[in-house]
């Protein structure tokens, strides 16, 4: 399927410059002190008019008549180039890019320019890393998934949590990619922090709609996330020292403009702190800690060819171990006790690009990730008994996860600037551990050992994409494409076959009006514990008797630029998704030996509203506000009656405030305030003794519940101030970074419980865990 592709896009190439007079300007585009790739560079030819951008490899294809060109390449943050010669035959120009040092001096010069308007594509926001380096956050780690619970459609869960609830989907309905491979539990500390270091990060790019057709397999969102390759110039270090964690970047050259490398690390010692107070208080020895650990290198065999082989490695642990001995002599008994919970995901990547013509650009990936979670309960018992050593064992452990193995191809095109063509395809092998209980025993009384529980699945997925970003008029846009899909599984093999299409009008030099439509297909599903606060989270994929996810959205807008920096964007969407699952009331990923089928419901959702985002990109003080107003609701005919219930987390009301401000080279402050309409929760709206005979000091009162998440906790506001003050040292740059997390001390609701007053009168407590936080953090570069 591929090959043929591959033949036609040379024969339309040669065709095309058989007919007409015109020849190609390609090249890379890359930062001039580093080496690395600006993604999304934008070049322009000020004579015919016409422009490109650079893909995610920095690679940039402009086909134009054989006449003189003026070339302007620009990034923002860096300054401009240009380029001018007259075009008489295809030609490579590399380019290397140098920053500004005086951020505040960039200007939007030209329409032209603006992506804003620009660009077919809607429902997309490029993440300032700028923005996650300075805003506040909590415990003062930086961290990319607080930034974009900031953004307009997108909602944070629970206080504190570094999950992302995009458009009313669920955690597992967002595609969060690193360097192109699949995430499966993007989180830390029990959903506190993310897994992403920002030092090793490159680039970030959030779409809520709209999908290109290259992505696909959730339904609301995708994050972008592209890792830095590795300096080719110098050997640069970055890292810092905080509350909780410390972390640590190295980069530098192999081979000089040839090979390069990057590792970048990150080490909690909460453990560390917390052991002398856990041991204090007995025999106890415990603690919990996570680490993350990016590695990349990257080779350069000619201008055309080069390889890179990336890897991720994070996991979290909690242990506990306890040994305590009683008696003497022969009545001497040790008694021993561990207990462990951890989770993490290992990813690897090997990627080649190659440039077959100056028009078709490739990327071939191998990737390899796997995600996995373990309880584990171990207890032991030595003692005499009757002159004779007795031992007994127990130990009980709960495995799940999932593995893959996968193979890709993606083409980029250019035949000319008005037609900008991917395509490519997709091979994944599934591995599936919905849950696993293993329990062993030895006694004098009982010998077990047993596993029960779902068994291993295995699946096999693929996809083919095709799409094409083409120029109809100077004033109209369109970006169409189709997602080709299919999932087979035991004895069932599901297709979708799913159309995208988005488009832009301009009004104006200043306005442009944007829709789009897009059908997205999901074949996992995550069977979430909601309140647990463990990533208990299980994937399971479409059986024979689980259909995959489905969903159809719809979008519009306008984005118009103010005045010089000011840009402001008005969007309204409906989704509609099918093939939902909940657990049946009471039903959780743990108990017996039946399978996880027999535990869900399937149903339906909704979720429709409007989005405004203000941004200031230029000057000292730059950020933005972003507004949703939302509705999103669910359905299940075997759950509240079979009637529509709001999801857990609608929120009818989202306002963020995120600004920065740089007095000089050596201050700058930013400033963060949130507020959201309150989660809804699910609470009895009656309370009645039990039936006559029940022990009622045992089992209290029985609530009785008229409706899924029939109240509103209350409201949710917070502001957060962060200064940081930067030195140039002898050997590079330090950073102090302070910080205020909830600032006035807002008692916000985590969890909502019932009590009783010493009076026995019941009443609703809320429970409130980060009040004021102050923070503070050592960053430095060399």
């Amino acid at each position: 399927m591929i090959r043929p592709l591959i033949i036609l896009c040379l024969l339309i190439s040669t065709f095309a410059e058989a007919q007409t007079p015109a020849y190609t300007i390609s090249g890379t585009i890359t930062d001039q002190a580093s080496g690395e790739a600006l993604i999304g560079a934008t070049v322009y030819d000020y004579i015919s008019g016409k422009g490109t951008t650079a893909n995610n490899y920095g690679f940039y294809s402009l086909t134009l008549p054989s006449d003189s060109v003026r070339l302007r390449y620009s990034y923002v943050g860096f300054q401009n180039q240009m380029q001018s010669f007259f075009l008489k035959v295809n030609v490579s120009v590399d380019v290397e890019m140098s920053g500004l040092t005086e951020l505040q001096g960039v200007e939007i010069t030209s329409t032209k320019d603006n992506d804003l308007i620009e660009k077919t594509q809607m429902s997309t926001i490029d993440v300032s890393l700028d923005k996650v380096r300075d805003l506040p956050v909590l415990m003062g780690e930086r961290d990319v998934m607080k930034t974009i619970q900031l953004l307009p459609g997108v909602q944070s869960g629970s206080e504190g949590s570094s999950g992302i609830y995009v458009r009313g989907g669920g955690p597992d309905q967002n595609l969060i990619l690193i360097d192109g491979v699949p995430v499966y539990n993007a989180n830390h500390l029990f959903g506190f922090f993310s897994i992403f270091n920002t030092d090793a990060i490159n680039s970030v790019k959030l779409i809520k709609g709209g999908f290109p057709a290259e992505y696909g397999g959730r339904l609301s969102s995708v994050v972008d996330i592209r890792m830095k390759e590795g300096n080719t110039k110098e050997i640069h270090g970055e890292g810092g020292i905080g509350l909780v964690a410390s972390r640590l970047t190295l980069e530098g050259p192999i081979v000089k403009d040839k090979t390069s490398f990057m590792i970048s690390g990150r080490r909690t010692y909460i453990d560390a702190l917390a052991r002398p107070i856990i041991r204090a208080q007995g025999d106890v020895d415990g603690g919990y800690y996570f680490y993350d650990l990016n590695a990349k290198i990257n080779h350069k065999f000619s201008d055309r060819s080069r390889m890179y082989l990336s890897g991720y490695f994070g996991k979290d642990r909690f242990f506990a171990k306890d040994s305590y001995n009683y008696g003497s002599g022969n009545n001497l008994q040790e008694d021993r006790y561990e207990a462990r919970l951890q989770w993490g995901n290992g990813i690897g990547a090997l990627r080649w690009n190659y440039i077959f013509n100056p028009k078709l650009f490739s990327n071939t990936t191998v990737t390899y990730s796997n995600y996995d979670f373990n309880i584990f309960n171990e207890s032991s018992s030595k003692y005499i008994e009757n002159g004779n050593p007795v031992e007994n064992y127990s130990r009980i452990e709960y495995l799940s996860g999932i593995q893959d193995w996968s193979g890709k191809v993606d083409f980029n095109y250019l035949p000319n600037p008005d037609h900008y063509i991917k395509f490519g395809g997709n091979y994944t092998y599934h591995r599936f551990n919905p849950g696993i209980n293993r329990y062993k025993e030895q006694s004098q009384y009982a010998r077990e050992d047993t596993t029960y529980g779902s068994s291993k699945i295995y699946a096999n997925e693929f996809y083919l994409y095709a799409e094409d970003d083409f120029k109809i008029s100077d004033r109209l846009k369109i970006n169409g494409g189709l997602h080709f899909s299919g999932f087979a599984v035991e004895s069932k093999t599901y297709f979708s076959l799913q159309p995208r299409i988005s488009g832009r009008y301009i009004l104006n030099e200043n306005t442009a009006v944007k829709a789009s439509y897009a059908s997205m297909a999901q074949y996992l599903h995550l069977l979430t514990n909601a309140g647990i606060g463990l990533p208990t989270d299980l994937w399971v994929p479409p059986t024979a008797d689980i259909k995959p996810q489905l969903a159809h959205q719809i979008a519009g807008g306008v984005a118009r630029t103010l005045k010089k920096g000011y840009e402001i964007s008005l969007e309204g969407y409906y989704k509609k998704m099918n093939n939902l699952l909940e657990y049946k009331d009471g039903a959780t990923f743990l108990g017996n030996a039946s399978d996880w089928q027999t535990k869900v419901e399937t149903g339906e959702g909704w979720s429709y509203g409007g989005e405004i985002l203000f941004e200031k990109k230029t000057g000292k003080t730059t950020g933005w506000i972003g507004y949703t107003l939302s509705w999103t609701d669910r359905q299940f005919e075997n759950l509240n009656n079979g009637e529509k219930f709001p999801y857990r987390y609608d929120r009818r009301h989202d306002l963020s405030v995120a600004v920065t401000h740089k007095f000089n080279d050596r201050v700058d402050i930013g400033v963060v305030w949130v507020y959201g309409t309150g989660n809804a929760v699910t609470l009895p709206t009656e309370r009645y003794l039990p039936a006559q005979g029940f022990n009622t000091n045992y089992y209290g009162d029985v609530g009785y519940i008229e409706s899924r998440n029939n109240y509103r906790m209350p409201s949710y506001h917070r502001l957060d101030v962060g200064v940081n003050l930067h030195k140039e040292t002898k050997y590079g740059s330090r950073t102090w970074s302070f910080g205020l997390y909830n600032a006035y001390s807002r008692q916000n609701p985590f969890f909502l419980y019932f009590s009783s007053d010493r009076f026995g009168n019941t009443r609703l407590t809320q429970l409130s865990i980060f009040p004021i936080i102050p923070s503070f953090s050592y960053n430095f570069k060399f």
